[in-house]
């Protein structure tokens, strides 16, 4: 037992601990709970290092070093002793993610030494909802992406992606990295579409992250010829349905603070503002 203030690596070993802190929110927490849940502690199956910071022998927080930076249930005094593992370390992500007032104090004790970002998003709505809408019929013809599919949606899994970070995931590596991702989704059935007459997709989106509590809902895009013709709403409210039938009882997404066509699309569908994120991407 750790008696002192300290931060360390977690080992497999630590598992029930960690998932412990994970479950305190797990709405906020669903990213890094759902891959904790599938690959456990160790950092070669986790892709990063889960971080945990010790108050008088107990682990109280936890931050995911991966390619994404995610501070979870993090206090004051923990997010220093993450800075500053994060600063001998170097960066090696991506992005920094998450509740935005954790987020916030951890990018101003990095950015002297990390700094510039490419772009700091310091608000953007983390909402839910349990229930489908009353109002808005599902779109019919939104459904699972087959697995012989990935060549129609990898297209406008780009154009998203590009849309919305600012730089095409397609960039390094030839994109390898992101068609896996895209693969694993569609292959476990999270991966929603509607398709026109001739195979173009005109909606879609992913359940991102899972837990057997909360789900993630991300990627939502609308090709550009279709928007503003309404397919918005019901496409959500249709993937809303599987998600809250097949997968978990409480559905999230977080939302650029900007995009105010996107936050009164979700709040017509019935989401709920509970919180904020915060990004800063690299």
């Amino acid at each position: 037992m750790l008696t002192q203030t300290t931060s360390r690596v977690l080992e497999p070993s630590d598992l029930d601990a960690a998932l412990a802190i994970l479950d305190r929110d797990p709405v906020a927490n669903a990213f890094v709970a759902a891959r904790v849940q599938i690959a456990g502690l160790e950092p070669w199956r986790l892709g990063g290092e889960m971080w945990g910071w010790y108050e008088h022998g107990m682990l109280t927080s936890l931050c995911y070093a991966g390619a994404n930076l995610v501070p979870i249930c993090a206090t004051p005094r923990a997010v220093r002793a993450f800075a500053d593992r994060a600063r001998r370390a170097g960066r090696r992500c991506s992005s920094i993610v998450g509740p935005a007032d954790t987020t916030a104090q951890l990018w101003r004790l990095l950015e002297p030494g990390w700094g510039p970002a490419r772009e700091v998003r310091t608000h953007q709505p983390l909402m839910v909802t349990d229930r489908l809408p009353d109002d808005i019929a599902p779109d019919p013809y939104v459904r699972r992406v087959r697995k012989d599919e990935m060549e129609r949606i990898m297209p406008a899994c780009v154009a998203m992606f590009t849309e919305e970070v600012g730089i095409s995931p397609m960039a390094g590596d030839g994109g390898l990295l992101y068609q896996a991702r895209v693969a694993e989704l569609v292959g476990s059935g999270r991966s929603f579409a509607h398709f026109d007459a001739d195979g173009k997709v005109v909606f879609k989106a992913e359940i991102g992250a899972a837990t057997d509590r909360a789900c993630q809902i991300q990627g939502v895009w609308v090709a550009p010829e279709y928007r503003g013709k309404g397919l918005a709403a019901p496409g959500m409210a249709a993937v809303l349905r599987y998600a809250l039938a097949d997968v978990a009882p409480v559905a999230s997404l977080y939302v650029n603070d900007f995009n105010t066509a996107a936050r009164r699309t979700y709040l017509r569908v019935g989401f709920q503002e509970v919180g904020a994120f915060m990004s800063v991407l690299f």
